[in-house]
């Protein structure tokens, strides 16, 4: 038998079957690597380079499925060969669709073993050539005014009706929902979308101005205020005087710029800091947070009252794990902007690696599937496939510890898993963990 592969690994709980196996593939001048579980056959593919694998099916602790699952992701140009003492097993790789290209029923000869793993590599070559393309669908009955939401599930739906019945008015909106949501084009959608489209739309991320200067910023002040205070200025309000006021991340506002906040919204005018003359002005207030604005009113750090001034209408952006449907549209739009940017074309994705934007939770929503997809252009050739993709967002095998350790362990060990999965941003991760970017910092020291 001529080969034209060199390394493969041979998985198997028998230490008898391996031996037989590295018997066989060393008479073809064929290089071994032989492990006896799945988490010593991962531990092997991320090591070496990996040109053939072979693996039984039923395995203690983890089994051979979930072995193929993850090679079919992380290593997709490997091919796999199944051997198994269970004749029923065609079924179950087709109910996978696992890519498997050929496998042994238990005792096989020689000659059947060449045979299967000729048929493997020929059919590795064989799906290099194929390049298949998924056609992505085309956005149908998107409202022209909101072009830059792109979706059509019914949550999105939802959130284009509210927007509807407010573009042409000035009441209050509170939009709420996960980072990465896109809270702002919904503001910036309700702003441009109706009859003040031509007024000003000044964005303030509330998070990002420090406290003690958020409150002259926002209400704006006269000469001698404070330390500093060379001149009069206008602030926030001012700018967006006949317009919109966009309040990002408004649950970190200080108390004392609520109540100031509250005001405004009650009686329709600013005094700037250090003045006590009121000026009247006509702005719509949207304001956004990724907090729940109830938790933080019996903690004592929300106003009750400002609450039901925001809440005239509320808008809930929906997580994108919750409109799987709008993924193929995201990335089709994301594929467009990005290729033309990078690429001076159109880029594609094929079917599995669509597969696996669909599956994926998105903790970061659409930020980080935009995120994900601008990279996956970048370093792919104008086709994107599997191997484009971050690790992070393919199959993960969850190998289980039957060690026994100290909570204090067991809390590092998750805390480092959570950062692995939000590649090392620590912002991300103190979300996920429900704890501020000081705590995790503390823990990683501990």
């Amino acid at each position: 038998m001529e080969l034209r592969k060199e390394n493969v690994l041979i998985v198997d709980d028998d230490i008898g079957i391996l031996e037989l196996l590295q018997r066989h593939l060393l008479s073809w001048n064929l290089h071994c690597y032989k492990a006896i579980s799945v988490k010593e056959a991962v531990a092997i593919l991320r090591d070496a380079k990996i040109d053939l694998l072979i693996t039984d099916l039923k395995m203690p602790h983890v089994d051979g499925f979930e072995l193929i699952k993850f090679v079919s992701e992380h290593y997709p140009q490997i091919p796999k060969l199944v051997i198994t003492g269970y004749p029923s097993v065609q079924g179950s790789l087709q109910s996978i669709k696992s890519g498997v290209a050929d496998y042994l029923t238990k005792p096989f000869t020689k000659q059947e073993l060449a045979q299967a793993i000729e048929k493997s590599i020929g059919g590795l070559e064989a799906n290099v050539q194929q390049n298949k393309k998924v056609a992505l669908p085309k956005i149908k009955n998107q409202p022209k005014p909101y072009k830059e939401i792109v979706g059509k599930s019914d949550a999105i739906k939802k959130v284009f009706q509210l927007m509807d019945r407010v573009k042409d008015n000035k009441a209050t909106v509170l939009i709420n929902g996960e980072s990465g949501t896109g809270k702002e084009l919904v503001a910036q959608g309700i702003h441009f979308g109706g009859k003040f489209s031509r007024a000003p739309f000044i964005p303030v991320n509330c998070g990002a101005i420090a406290e003690n200067l958020l409150e002259s910023e926002l209400f704006g002040y006269v000469k001698g205020a404070y330390t500093g205070a060379d001149s009069t200025r206008d602030g926030y309000f001012q700018a967006a005087n006949g317009g919109t006021l966009f309040l990002d991340e408004i649950g970190s506002a200080s108390l004392a710029v609520q109540t100031r906040l509250l005001r405004v919204l009650q009686e329709r005018e600013v005094v700037k800091v250090g003045s006590r003359k009121p000026e009247k002005i006509e702005v719509r207030v949207i304001a956004a947070t990724n907090e729940k604005l109830t938790k933080l009113i019996e903690a004592k750090r929300f106003r009750e009252d400002l609450y039901y001034r925001l809440t005239v209408v509320e808008i809930e952006m929906p997580p994108l794990r919750k409109r799987i449907g709008d993924i193929p549209l995201l990335v089709e739009r994301f594929l467009f902007k990005y290729g033309l940017e990078y690429r001076n074309g159109y880029v594609k994705i094929d079917d599995e690696a669509l597969g696996v934007l669909k599956r994926y939770s998105w903790p970061g929503n659409v930020r980080e599937l935009e995120n994900v997809v601008q990279r996956a252009v970048i370093m792919g050739n104008g086709s994107l496939g599997l191997e484009h993709l971050p690790d992070t967002i393919k199959y993960q095998i969850d190998f289980p510890d039957d060690d026994l350790m100290p909570l204090k362990e067991v809390e590092r060990r998750y805390i480092q898993k959570v950062l692995n999965r939000m590649e090392n941003n620590k912002t991300k991760a103190a979300e996920i963990l429900g704890i501020t970017r000081k705590t995790l910092r503390k823990k990683l020291v501990n």
